[in-house]
């Protein structure tokens, strides 16, 4: 194995171009992790965030951005003393896998908890593994976790053709809810339609609020907007709903409705993933493995992907998710 690898770095917080090329030293697994020789990364949100200086990763983990890979397990590290209590997939030297991590996939190699390694589903290309992990975990997490999505129930999506919104809306689908999205364009409305959603709403043109209330209110919305959404959200939740909050794109802070909030009944939360123990982890990928896995392995579900770049092309990728230009996921491919 190579002592050091290619890898991509953030020179300085700024613009993509502060992605730079870079050659590291091979990292090393510790207690519960696997090395994992790197086929594809997944280019998220969180990525751009962690360059612009706003997202550091947490203690121990990798400067390198990139929070999921595809690839060969090549190296174990000591057991863990940390307890994992649920029942994972077996992971071992030779399996082809794709891994949350907590940082370092726009590099040849990366270590994972091996409690965030999963099998390949069937069928599935390197791209196509790599594309799973952020996006699935953090939907279902939100979605189905802390929202408690049920058949039957009305669902809101904003950022309905990001990598998240074109996850969440499949999955909400498959699982019997009624589902709405927002997007930015009439194209993009329209795509999230085909994806499964009962409407889709160009919020550059129309109100999602009056079009939800119409509809007869919604009991879940997965917001990564915040800021001025906060309001219309609240407004067009039912009694009992829940908001959860990923992102704050739009703002980190809004005046809140108390009075709605409570005389409603609302739930309103929000959580991030990458921060969490393996173990916490854990009860999330056990989960997506019993419950989505076999979806993704039949294509019920699947990761839809707009551009794939070489490894060199991070800052392309980074300037394309800022443009939000893209429809899905946008790809790492070490083999180019």
């Amino acid at each position: 194995m190579a002592q050091t690898m290619r890898a991509i770095e953030i020179t300085e917080p700024g613009a993509p171009s502060v992605l730079k090329p870079a050659t590291r030293s091979t990292p090393v697994p510790g207690p519960g992790e696997v090395l994992i020789k790197v086929m594809a990364a997944g280019v998220n949100r969180p990525d751009v965030l962690q360059r612009l200086g706003n997202y550091p990763p947490p203690p121990g983990a990798s400067d390198i951005p990139g929070l999921e890979v595809s690839g060969e397990v090549v190296a174990e590290g000591p057991a863990s003393p940390e307890e994992i209590t649920v029942p994972l997939p077996a992971i071992s030297v030779g399996d082809k896998v794709c891994a949350l991590t907590t940082g370092g996939g726009y590099a040849e190699y990366a270590v994972a908890p091996k409690a965030t390694c999963l099998p390949w589903p069937d069928g599935y290309s390197a791209v196509e593994a790599a594309a799973i992990m952020e996006t699935y975990l953090t939907v279902w997490t939100n979605v189905f976790q802390r929202g408690r999505l049920a058949a039957g129930e009305t669902f809101l999506v904003h950022g309905g053709t990001s990598g998240i919104g074109t996850t969440a809306i499949q999955l909400a689908k498959s699982f019997g809810a009624r589902v709405f999205a927002t997007a930015g364009s009439a194209d993009k409305a329209k795509l999230c339609e085909e994806l499964g959603a009962e409407r889709g709403i160009n919020y550059r043109e129309e109100d999602f609020a009056a079009i939800l209330k119409e509809a007869g209110g919604t009991d879940l919305i997965l917001d990564m907007i915040g800021g001025k959404y906060l309001k219309p959200n609240i407004d067009c939740l039912n009694v009992e709903g829940r908001l959860v909050l990923i992102a704050t794109l739009g703002g980190a802070s809004a005046e809140a409705p108390l009075g709605k909030i409570m005389l409603k009944r609302l739930t309103v939360t929000g959580s991030t993933l990458r921060a969490r123990t393996p173990a916490q982890k854990a009860l999330v990928v056990t989960e997506v493995f019993d419950r989505v896995w076999p979806l993704l392995a039949e294509r019920k579900v699947q990761p839809l992907i707009h551009t794939v770049y070489p490894l060199d092309g991070a800052a392309d990728a980074h300037a394309m998710m800022e443009s939000s230009q893209h429809v899905g996921k946008l790809m790492l491919d070490l083999s180019l």
